[in-house]
């Protein structure tokens, strides 16, 4: 019988992350690094960062691994690959290489097992139109894996968490709730089907979303990962001094997620993301505890969330769904900042 990953975890994938508020108590003490060519740095919490080499070209560097995700190594080692990938992505940026970073224990899970993980992340490097160039192993229990990437972009065009305008519309073009439909599976209560077009969306790669940015002149994204919808959308309206509404029913989730949700299945990471936007966003007495829930669960490999100008908003989202993203929704919008950072109703 094939080797199970996910028997080696508690928390995989993007759950696995630090809590935000956790993080921002010990990074309020790290200088931060300042340069006239680091053109996006550690300031706003982007999803990379950006050094200029010439007036033409950029660099983005960007890093991200974690615990295993799902069963399959070659699965894992595809979407963990794919959501490192996702940073450069988010950024409006191509990768050109990539490193692999593998933990692994050699003397409890069959060797075997660790080349079919590289051989996913591979691939998912090969699709994006990358090279694996190296990498770095070290003798660690549970495994985990991901890629350190870097990518290229015109100083130009670099598209950060940190523009959005008020009146701007807001786009997202994966469903949430991978964290939810795997929490179900480990339990035995999420349907294989909806668990596989969870899998299935987290190794989809955010290629294609990227270039429909770039060619719609979007200037402000990110991607939706361990903070979850409202954890990221709280990080893009605070690096903008806006204020982001989103519309909780219009928000695309997988299905079997709610139900889930709704059971209590719930994973830590989405208590930790709710802690962290706290009193930084207003709920609608409408929007019930599961969905506040979805909207604050970890995503894996999640789709890319950003702002479109109103008159395009609705051509943007045609191009975003034709171009391989078929549950991709229009989500809210930005509006002046106000007194909370968020507002959410239904």
């Amino acid at each position: 019988m094939p080797f199970d990953l996910l028997t080696t975890v508690e928390y995989g994938g993007c759950s696995a992350k630090l809590s935000a508020s956790k993080l921002a108590e010990v990074l309020k003490d790290i200088p931060t690094p300042r340069h006239e060519r680091l053109l996006v740095g550690i300031e706003t919490h982007d999803d990379a960062g950006v050094y200029k080499l010439t007036d033409d070209i950029a660099i983005i560097q960007t890093v991200d691994f974690f615990p295993p995700v799902c069963s399959d190594p070659y699965e894992f080692g595809q979407i963990a690959a794919a959501n490192a990938l996702s940073d450069v992505y988010a950024m409006g940026g191509t990768p050109v290489t990539a490193m692999n970073l593998m933990m692994f224990p050699s003397n409890k899970i069959p060797l075997e097992v660790l080349g079919e993980i590289l051989k996913g992340g591979l691939q998912k490097v090969t699709e994006a139109g990358a090279l694996v160039v190296g990498g770095h192993t070290i003798d660690d229990y549970p495994p985990k894996y991901g890629l350190s990437v870097t990518g290229v972009i015109h100083p130009d065009r670099i598209i950060t968490n940190a523009k959005a305008r008020p009146g701007d519309k807001l786009l997202l073009a994966k469903p949430i709730g991978t964290g939810v439909i795997i929490a179900g599976k480990r339990i035995g209560e999420a349907r294989e089907e909806d668990h596989q077009a969870a899998l299935d969306s987290m190794k989809r790669l955010n290629k294609n979303a990227a270039l429909v940015m770039q060619e719609s002149g979007v200037v402000c994204a990110t991607d939706i990962t361990g903070f979850g919808l409202l954890g990221h959308a709280l990080k893009m309206a605070r690096g903008s001094s806006a204020t982001i509404r989103i519309h909780a029913a219009s928000v695309p989730i997988f299905s079997g997620a709610f139900a889930l949700a709704d059971m209590g299945c719930i994973p830590g990471a989405s208590f930790r993301n709710r802690e962290f936007i706290g009193e930084h966003c207003a709920f609608d007495p409408t929007v019930g505890h599961a969905l506040k829930m979805l909207l604050c669960d970890a995503q894996t490999s999640g789709g890319l969330f950003f702002c479109a100008a109103p008159e395009k908003a609705e051509d943007v989202l045609g191009k975003l769904i034709d171009s391989g993203y078929p549950q991709a929704a229009e989500v809210g919008e930005v509006i002046d900042k106000t007194d909370k950072d968020l507002l959410v109703d239904l």
